[in-house]
């Protein structure tokens, strides 16, 4: 995933019939938007530049490092549990896990 300067839209799920659940974006008000980025635009360029620069110039994502971890899990040196996972995600996504 590479971090960019841009935002995204706000994404709100909501329940469907059936127990389905349907994502539906959130509109942002371009007023409210444009006036904080006006405000934080001279504490943006002096403080946050440097980072912005060195977040840009840095890979999605390392692939060595990708590499050395689905070895290491494949070898079994590397722990995993799936029924942890599953209740974590059962968890995140609203289930009583």
């Amino acid at each position: 995933m590479k971090i960019t300067g841009v935002s995204t839209p706000s994404i709100q799920i909501t329940p469907q019939a059936g127990g389905a659940a349907a994502a539906t974006p959130v509109a942002v008000s371009a007023s409210a938007s444009a006036s904080a980025s006006a405000s934080a635009a001279p504490l943006e360029s002096a403080v946050l530049q440097p980072a912005q620069s060195a977040l840009r110039a840095l890979p999605d994502f390392d692939a060595g490092r990708v590499a050395e971890l689905r070895d290491a899990l494949s070898k079994g040196e590397l722990p995993f549990d799936a029924g942890r996972l599953a209740g974590l995600i059962q968890r995140f996504h609203g289930g009583q896990g």
